[in-house]
C-alpha cells in the first residue's frame, strides 16, 4: 500500500477570508450566527463606550437578516495609507485589520473588547451578503460585499447634515455555516440589555419586524438597577455593596483607565445572579476578574470578622464562604485583556486579578467599617458557611476511613478532605516536584512527583499494574482501584477531586501525557467519565516587556509557539519596538520558579486547565485509536498512520 503524496503542491496558502469559512469553529459559535451578529453589535457598543454614540437600533428583518445602525463616528472611508483601498473595505475583508490596536491614550479605542482584529470581518465570510452604510463626511456612503467578496466598491450616496455621523451594518448569515441559521431572539434580547445596563443613558433597541415588536432599554440606574431587577422580591442580608475605581494617571501598577465598575448583594436564599463583563464584552465564563472580585470581598470580610474577633475558634474562612451567597454585575475596564479563545466566554488576563480584587477591597474595607452593623452580618452569614462546609467535610471523611491504605512516602498531602475542592498534581520528576510543592496552595492542594516515564499500561494485566511502583502510588494517592470499562467502581473513596497530569511542555512531557492518559483510560475509565482526569498546560515561552510610558513592565507567558508569534504582533501593534522585549524559553517544569509555576500553572484563577474527556468520537472509538497507538502489535499501523497524518505535526524547533 502506497502513501498518499506529500510535495510543495500539498502546502495550502488561505488568503483573505478563506480560513475562516474553513474553520468556522475556531473564529465563532457555529450552532447559530448570534455571535457574528454580536461582533457587529460590539463595533456599535465601542463607539458608544468611547462616548461617540448615544444610540444603538438592532433590526431582525422579516426575510432572516440582521442589521445594526449606530450614531457614532462612523467608519473613515478614505484610503488607507499603507493598503490603498478605502479602510470601510479593509475592515470587511481582511483578518486582523481595525481601530481596536490602536492603545494609546487618544487612540480611536484605548479600552474596547474586540481585540483579535477578526471580529466584522468573520461577520462577512460566514454571510451570503452584507451592506454597509456609513453616514460621515456631510455625506452617506454604501459598500456591498457577497459571501465575504466586495460586490459593489464604496460609493457616495446622498448628501447629508454635518451632524448626521454612524454605521448601519446588514448582514444575512449563510446558514450553511450554522447548526441553525436563526438567532435566538431571547438572547440577543439579554445581551442588548446588558449593553443598555453597562451604557448608562445609552438607548438600545430591538425590532423584530415579523412581529412588529420593539423594545427598548435604558438604564439611568446602571448596575444597580440591572441587579435589583434581576433579583426581584429576593430580600438581601446587607443592602447593596457598589461602586467603581479607575487607575489614574500616576499609578505605578495598572494604565491609566483601567479598574471596574460593581454592584454586589448577598441573599438567604434563591438563585443567584452573576453576570460580568471586560471593555462590554460578556464573559459567561467568568474569568480572572471575577477571581479579583472574589479575592477582593473574601479578604474585606475576613479582616472586618478577624478585627472584631467575630470567627469561632476551629473556624477557617475561605473565599467560597464569602462568594457562595453573593449575586452580582461586574463591568471591567482592561487595556489589552486577553481571552480564552476566539468567542471571549472567559478572561484570561493574569493582572485583571491585583486589578479589581485591590479595587474592590479597599472600597469594602471602608464600607464595612463605616457600617459596622452590615460588617457583623455579612461576616455572620459567612461564618454560617464555612461550618455548613466543614460539617460536610467531616461526613465525607467519615464515610472513607476504614480501609485506608498507606499513603507513598513521596506523596505531599494537602491539608482539605473536601473532594470538591481538593487536587493532586501528578508531576513529571523531582525538580519540577520541589518548585510544585513550595509554589502549591497547600490547603487543597497535593504534590505527586514520578520519576522517568510511567509504563505503557495499555496491555498489562489489572493484577500485574502494582508490580510498577509509580502505577501502585498513583492508584493508592487517588484512593480508587483499577477497573475495566463498563464497570462501576466504588469511587467512595476518592481523594481528590482533580487529578492533574503536569509535564514539560516539549516533546517528552507529551510522551509522558500520553503514557498516563493511556493508564487513567484503560484502568481508571470511570474517573474519565466523571470529571475527575485534568492536563495542566505550563508555558513554553515567557516575554519580558519594559514598561512604556506609564504602564509598568510585564510579563507574557505563551503556552506554544503559535500563542508567542501572536502575543508579538500584538506587542507590534501597541507600538513597542521589537528590539525591546526578549523571549525565554523554558527547557521544563524544573526551571521556573514555584512563584512562576504557581502563577502560570496551579493557581485555579489563572492557570489554563484542560479537560479530559472522550469527545465526539466516544469511548470506542478511542479505544481504536489507543490500541493503534499504544498496542505492541500494531508497529505497521501506526507508521502508516504517521506517513499519512506526518504533515500535520508542528515542529519544536
Amino acid at each position: 500500500m502506497t502513501s498518499s503524496r506529500y510535495d510543495e503542491a500539498s502546502i495550502q496558502v488561505l488568503k483573505g477570508l478563506e480560513p475562516v469559512r474553513q474553520r468556522p469553529g475556531m473564529y465563532t459559535r457555529t450552532d447559530n450566527p448570534l455571535h457574528i451578529v454580536q461582533e457587529v453589535i460590539d463595533n456599535a457598543a465601542d463607539e458608544a463606550l468611547a462616548g461617540s454614540s448615544k444610540n444603538i437600533a438592532v433590526t431582525l428583518h422579516a426575510d432572516g437578516s440582521v442589521s445594526v445602525e449606530d450614531d457614532g463616528r462612523g467608519i473613515p472611508v478614505g484610503k488607507h495609507p499603507e493598503e490603498q483601498v478605502p479602510v470601510v473595505e479593509l475592515v470587511y475583508t481582511r483578518l486582523h485589520a481595525g481601530g481596536k490596536f490602536d492603545k494609546k491614550s487618544q487612540g480611536a479605542y484605548a479600552f474596547s473588547g474586540g481585540l483579535h482584529g477578526v471580529g466584522v470581518s468573520v461577520t462577512n465570510a460566514l454571510s451570503t451578503r452584507l451592506e454597509v452604510r456609513v453616514w460621515r463626511d456631510g455625506h452617506a456612503h454604501d459598500i456591498v460585499f457577497e459571501n465575504g467578496n466586495l460586490a459593489q466598491p464604496l460609493t457616495v450616496a446622498e448628501p447629508v447634515g454635518k451632524r448626521k455621523t454612524g454605521t448601519r451594518v446588514r448582514a444575512w448569515p449563510d446558514p450553511k455555516y450554522f447548526d441553525s441559521g436563526v438567532v435566538p431572539v431571547a438572547e440577543l434580547a439579554h445581551s442588548l440589555r446588558s449593553k443598555a445596563v453597562l451604557l448608562s443613558g445609552v438607548q438600545v433597541s430591538l425590532t423584530i419586524e415579523k412581529t412588529g415588536e420593539v423594545r427598548q432599554w435604558r438604564y439611568d440606574d446602571g448596575l444597580r438597577g440591572y441587579l435589583t431587577e434581576a433579583l426581584g422580591e429576593t430580600e438581601t442580608i446587607v443592602p447593596l455593596f457598589e461602586g467603581q475605581q479607575f487607575a489614574g494617571a500616576d499609578d505605578d501598577s495598572f494604565a491609566q483607565g483601567e479598574g471596574a465598575q460593581w454592584v454586589v448583594a448577598w441573599t438567604q436564599e434563591g438563585a443567584v445572579v452573576r453576570e460580568s463583563y471586560v471593555n462590554l464584552i460578556p464573559t459567561s465564563n467568568g474569568g480572572t476578574h471575577e477571581a479579583g472580585l472574589r479575592d477582593g470581598l473574601f479578604n474585606a470580610v475576613r479582616s472586618f470578622a478577624e478585627l472584631h474577633s467575630l470567627i469561632p475558634k476551629g473556624v477557617k474562612l475561605l473565599p467560597e464562604d464569602v462568594f457562595a451567597r453573593a449575586s452580582f454585575v461586574l463591568s471591567a475596564k482592561v487595556l489589552d485583556p486577553q481571552f480564552q479563545g476566539q468567542i471571549k466566554e472567559k478572561l484570561n488576563s493574569r493582572d485583571a486579578v491585583r486589578l479589581v480584587g485591590g479595587f474592590v477591597k479597599n472600597a469594602l474595607d471602608l464600607w464595612l467599617h463605616g457600617n459596622v452593623e452590615y460588617g457583623r452580618k455579612l461576616a455572620e452569614s459567612a461564618i454560617k458557611q464555612a461550618q455548613a462546609r466543614a460539617k460536610s467535610a467531616q461526613k465525607v471523611e467519615k464515610r472513607k476511613s476504614s480501609g485506608v491504605a498507606v499513603l507513598p512516602g513521596k506523596l505531599t498531602d494537602c491539608e482539605s478532605s473536601d473532594v470538591s475542592r481538593t487536587e493532586v498534581f501528578l508531576v513529571e520528576g523531582d525538580s519540577a516536584g520541589g518548585s510544585a510543592k513550595m509554589g502549591r496552595d497547600k490547603e487543597f492542594q497535593a504534590v505527586l512527583p514520578l520519576r522517568g516515564k510511567v509504563l505503557n499500561s495499555w496491555e498489562v494485566d489489572r493484577d500485574r499494574l502494582f508490580a510498577n511502583n509509580e502505577i501502585h502510588d498513583i492508584a493508592v494517592a487517588i484512593g480508587v482501584d483499577p477497573h475495566a470499562p463498563g464497570q462501576t467502581p466504588d469511587l467512595s473513596g476518592l481523594r481528590y477531586g482533580r487529578i492533574c497530569i503536569l509535564s514539560d511542555a516539549d516533546v517528552d512531557g507529551s510522551h509522558i501525557q500520553v503514557l498516563l492518559l493511556t493508564l487513567f483510560f484503560r484502568h481508571f475509565p470511570a474517573l474519565i467519565e466523571a470529571g475527575h482526569v485534568y492536563v495542566a498546560r505550563p508555558p513554553l515561552f515567557r516575554l519580558d516587556v519594559p514598561a512604556q510610558g506609564k504602564r509598568p513592565a510585564r510579563k507574557i507567558y505563551c503556552l506554544d509557539q503559535g500563542e508567542l508569534e501572536a502575543a508579538q504582533e500584538k506587542l507590534r501593534n501597541e507600538g513597542v519596538k521589537e528590539s525591546a522585549w526578549s523571549i525565554s524559553r523554558f527547557k521544563g517544569l524544573g526551571e521556573m520558579s514555584a512563584e512562576q509555576l504557581w502563577d502560570t500553572t496551579m493557581n485555579p484563577d489563572t492557570r489554563r486547565l484542560l479537560p479530559v474527556r472522550f469527545g465526539d468520537l466516544g469511548a470506542e472509538a478511542t479505544q481504536t485509536m489507543f490500541n493503534m497507538l499504544m498496542g505492541k502489535g500494531e508497529s505497521q499501523q501506526r507508521r502508516q498512520w504517521l506517513e499519512d497524518k506526518g504533515d500535520l505535526a508542528e515542529l519544536d524547533v
